[in-house]
């Protein structure tokens, strides 16, 4: 049965969501610009030389410019593979074509290395819904990254990429929900 914190979190989402729908082109254009600028200063800045992070859809943060300036460098990139177990495996997706994923989001082809690659990286970047302002993630509702990060020994920083405006102090969380060490926005590194 729902609860009272499932109902606000679905209400968040479908806000969040519909906000997103309704950027403009310049909007999306100027944040992907953002975007990559802080994401390469949080790489530079933690001496990450490999990196967990996802492959973002046309309604997300952009994070294609700065994956391909991580390739570019030679900063190892795992990408998550969505698995019907709940788990992630991971690839470098060395095939460089992509994928429809489970739930329609992009994934690359490559090699599947298992749940536990993403163990050896220095720098974890997540999908997030919302972030909080002491750094309560909320994701998307499938509990993914959830999993993942709560089942790691020792997990590397990890690091919420959301817009400006996702970062607020109304995030509502449940015992399962993890926090991130920081979050990346257009204008901003925030790190908690």
């Amino acid at each position: 049965m729902p609860t009272q914190v499932d109902h606000q979190k679905r209400a968040l989402r479908a806000e969040l969501r519909e906000r997103r729908q309704n950027l403009t082109t310049s909007e999306r254009e100027n944040a992907s610009t953002g975007f990559t600028d802080n994401l390469i200063a949080l790489t530079t800045r933690r001496d990450a030389t490999s990196i967990a992070c996802y492959l973002s859809a046309p309604n997300e943060p952009n994070t294609r410019p700065f994956v391909n300036w991580a390739l570019a460098n030679g900063i190892r990139v795992l990408f998550p593979i969505s698995r019907e177990d709940g788990l992630l495996d991971w690839t470098v997706g060395e095939t460089g074509s992509e994928v429809e994923g489970l739930y329609g989001m992009p994934e690359p082809v490559g090699e599947l290395l298992g749940p536990i690659a993403i163990n050896e990286v220095d720098l974890i970047l997540v999908p997030a819904a919302a972030v909080s302002p002491d750094g309560m993630r909320m994701g998307w509702g499938r509990g993914y990254f959830d999993k993942t990060l709560g089942s790691m020994e020792k997990c590397p920083p990890v690091y919420a990429i959301v817009f400006d405006s996702e970062v607020r102090a109304d995030v509502p969380f449940e015992k399962h929900d993890e926090r991130v060490d920081g979050v990346v926005t257009p204008s901003r590194i925030l790190d908690f």
